[in-house]
């Protein structure tokens, strides 16, 4: 049997501005129509998965059940209260596993990576399958075709069944070295995907990482269902040291092998990686949205609001959001990241959020603001409701645009309708619910000596926010 493990954390900084730490690219459509969460639960459908479970953390955890739901794949979900690396979560994961009746094979995946060719990535996990069974620990090795210094590098020993011993692990090399690996053919790109029985996983980090076990068992034992969610112990996981499984577990073991694997993987670590693997026009160029292009080659073009035009120029990367225009060099791409840590460091919300946010009732996208003033197009999915709230610092006017809106404005409820509207002063509890079959959309106009997201003050929500 093999439960599915899908890792749905981290921030994806790399590929800002589309890529923000509150909405980071395992939740967008970057290659395909399918976020990439969604493509990675669509690839185990040929596999034989029994169930599955996915680790993300708290302010992620709607993102993950929305869009499974939307694909019906919804399984399990364990959120993190803190991140501590991937050691760590893949035992919350066999722990909560280990007590199954056949003890599974654990199929560890990310859920931001692309695999262009899904039935060999089907066979090779098949082909791992026995390995796994007799108490190895698989990891699956790209075999490369580039000498790419942006990936750690496993080094094969002799063979054993469809794959090898593990003999070394390698941080990212320099380029020079990369070459050597490629030529010698010894050497495959560090996948980060995993087969293994979760009994083995948990028995070989007992053995070299009691601290890590020891903490995220504690952290199991007070864990507690919440909706679609199973959160663990926050101070017993806080105290867990933050460590990937290749430190804590793979390069200790004796039983680590490696599989290779040729499936068109690509963990898209960057922008000019995702340029590599998407299908180009005939100057070499990859366009999404309303682009025009004169005398361009070997770039990458995206835009999701306002028209791009570009001429006599090449090898860029151009991507337009509603907030923020990034223009770069393809070679200088991975210096993305630096970008967005100055945003963060000049406490920028263009680091973290986009113009438009998600919420599990919906979405807002602030449309403008200046002193004293924001406004926002609010959409409410039907059925959904905003938590009942009050603010200290603002008042808000509200719109209908379309749909209709079931209003709590102090002691009084009532139904407003395309065109109509209601004022809330400041400091009076309030809520606004969607009681209609179509998506309610309003305008809303605050008001006040503070507009900050954290001026609210929940005193009912159906969504578990605090």
């Amino acid at each position: 049997m093999i439960k599915a493990v899908v890792m749905a954390g981290g921030s994806g900084t790399r590929l800002w501005p589309l890529s923000r730490s509150a909405h980071p690219k395992q939740f967008l459509s970057l290659h395909g129509q399918d976020t990439m969460l969604q493509a990675t639960f669509k690839r185990l459908d040929g596999l034989d998965i029994a169930s599955s479970l996915t680790i993300c953390n708290e302010e992620h955890r709607f993102f993950v059940a929305e869009q499974l739901r939307e694909i019906k794949k919804l399984g399990s979900i364990i959120l993190e209260p803190v991140g501590r690396n991937t050691a760590p979560a893949i035992a919350l994961a066999a722990l909560s596993s280990r007590d199954d009746d056949d003890d599974p094979l654990l199929l560890v995946l990310s859920a931001d990576h692309v695999i262009l060719d899904e039935a060999a990535f089907s066979k090779t996990v098949f082909d791992a399958i026995p390995l796994a069974d007799s108490g190895k620990l698989v990891t699956f090795g790209i075999i490369p075709n580039n000498p790419n210094e942006g990936y750690g590098y496993i080094k094969r020993g002799a063979q054993q069944g469809a794959g090898f011993s593990v003999t070394q692990f390698v941080e990212k090399p320099t380029t020079e070295i990369a070459k050597e690996y490629l030529t010698s053919e010894e050497y495959f790109w560090n996948s980060g995907i995993f087969l293994f029985k979760a009994s083995r996983y948990l028995e070989e980090l007992e053995k070299y990482r009691p601290d890590i076990y020891e903490a995220c068992q504690l952290a199991m034992k007070s864990i507690t269902k919440d909706y679609d969610f199973l959160r663990v112990a926050e101070p017993a996981f806080a105290k867990c040291p933050s460590e990937s499984i290749d430190y804590a577990v793979m390069e200790k073991t004796d039983d680590a092998v490696v599989v290779p694997m040729n499936a068109g993987w690509s963990d898209i670590g960057s922008w000019t990686s995702l340029w590599e693997i998407s299908k180009k026009d005939s100057s070499g160029n990859v366009l999404h949205g309303d682009v025009i292009l004169e005398e361009v080659n070997n770039s990458y073009v995206r835009t999701d609001n306002k028209l791009i035009a570009a001429i006599g120029v090449n090898d860029l990367v151009i991507i337009s959001t509603k907030d923020a225009l990034l223009v770069a060099n393809k070679d200088s791409v991975e210096n993305v990241k630096a970008i967005a840590k100055q945003l963060k460091n000049k406490s920028r919300v263009e680091w973290e959020y986009h113009r438009e946010v998600y919420r599990p009732w919906g979405k807002y996208d602030s449309i403008d603001s200046g002193e004293g003033y924001q406004v926002k197009l609010i959409t409410v999915k039907p059925g959904a409701k905003l938590s009942v709230q009050m603010h200290h610092h603002r008042a808000e006017h509200w719109v209908v645009v379309s749909g209709t809106a079931k209003v709590t404005n102090g002691d009084k409820t009532f139904m407003l309708c395309k065109n109509e509207s209601t004022y809330i002063p400041l400091g009076v509890i309030h809520a606004l619910e969607n009681p209609g079959p179509t998506p309610l959309e309003i305008i809303e106009i605050q008001s006040g000596s503070y507009l900050g997201e954290d001026d609210i003050v929940r005193f009912d929500d159906r969504y578990g926010r605090t």
